[in-house]
């Protein structure tokens, strides 16, 4: 399906690829996954040169004064080239709740960081047990003037490097959001290794200092707000794994001969790329479908679910096909396939699979009047 964007949007769309393509190759991404941080700097210092982590940022700040089109634009591109940057925690989980719903000081502290590569942010969306968000395990109670937090959050993504991880708690007045120090008193930090050979970092809070996000009068809003946007980023970054996991399934079927004819001509596998391409247009459209939504000012509760339970769903799909129709070249760690495989199962299984999105979905449904 094609899909019209501004002058601006393209060349965000351009100038990420190529950056992406001239800095990603296997060898340095092999390189960077052997490296105690699993973070390309070289490659964070080329996108803050080119602008490109200025996007979400206001433009008083330093940014481009853009939204979650550029960005998801910008993680399609991340996903086409499994690039190990933090894209999505700083831009999506950080910098974009803090340009929305921080205060004045809170911006000016930990934006214009961002902007120049200095600074990596993250939240700490994922719970133990059932995900949900709307329901943190974490609890805020207040000291005096401060607020203290105590509770676990696992698998914080980036949480081994921000400087700030925006943390949901439960308060007596409902769900609050607060800023913390992952290096200060009061946390304990683990960190461990992902699906997709990133690290994150579990956080232990007894007592932490918590900084609260904003004046506090968001009525509820900033989790679902976050919630929304996190999901779009993650949807943005598989269509890109998915979209070059195919290609690569298609260039190595074309080239690869079977009884003296490539594997491509043969109906088996025509077919399985075919249900690989559907999954990836679903994924497409509902993703861009979710967004404008988004962009425009809308409600998008339920188009954001339908378009990450396709990306959860259709994406797991998708890379499970384009590493079958490798053969056993799909089982060597040296060849670049699989790594669009382990990217693909790490963004299912965040902030929900396809099972527990589809009953989050459910749910939101069911809830509709008539």
């Amino acid at each position: 399906m094609d899909f019209s964007f501004s002058e601006e949007q393209e060349t965000v769309r351009g100038l990420a690829a190529q950056i992406f393509a001239g800095r990603a190759t296997v060898e340095r991404v092999k390189a960077v996954e052997q490296s105690d941080e699993r973070i390309d700097q070289d490659l964070w210092a080329a996108l803050a040169e080119a602008g490109l982590l200025a996007i979400a940022v206001p433009e008083e700040l330093g940014g481009s004064g853009l939204g979650i089109i550029e960005l998801a634009l910008l993680l399609e591109e991340q996903g086409r080239a499994v690039a190990p940057v933090p894209l999505w925690p700083t831009l999506v989980l950080g910098a974009l709740p803090l340009a929305e719903l921080g205060t004045p000081a809170q911006r000016q502290a930990w934006l214009p960081g961002v902007v120049r590569g200095e600074v990596v942010l993250t939240a700490a969306l994922a719970e133990y047990g059932a995900n949900d968000p709307f329901r943190p395990r974490v609890t805020a109670t207040r000291d005096g003037t401060r607020w203290r937090l105590d509770g676990r959050k696992p698998s914080v993504p980036a949480g081994h490097v921000a400087a700030r991880v925006l943390v949901p708690s439960a308060t007596p007045e409902g769900v609050a959001v607060f800023l913390v120090d992952p290096e200060g008193g009061g946390v304990e930090r683990t960190t461990a290794v992902a699906t997709d050979r990133s690290k994150v970092a579990h956080l232990d809070l007894a007592g932490a200092d918590g900084e609260l996000l904003g004046d506090g009068h968001d009525g509820g809003r900033a989790v679902p707000w976050m919630l929304d946007r996190a999901l779009i980023g993650l949807c943005a970054l598989q269509v890109g794994v998915a979209e070059a996991a195919l290609r690569l399934a298609a260039e190595y079927t074309s080239q690869r001969q079977q009884f003296g004819r490539p594997l491509s001509t043969f109906q088996g596998v025509a077919l399985k790329a075919a249900d690989a391409f559907i999954d990836i247009e679903a994924m497409r459209v509902t993703l861009w479908q979710a967004a404008w939504r988004l962009h425009a000012g809308l409600d998008a509760t339920r188009e954001v679910m339908v378009a990450k339970w396709w990306a959860a769903e259709g994406g797991q799909h998708a890379v499970h096909i384009t590493q079958h129709l490798h053969g056993g070249m799909g089982a060597d760690v040296d060849y670049p396939v699989h790594r669009y495989f382990l990217w693909g199962k790490q963004i299912e299984d965040t902030l929900g699979g396809a099972s527990a999105q589809l009953a989050r979905l459910g749910r939101a449904l069911a809830e509709v009047p008539g």
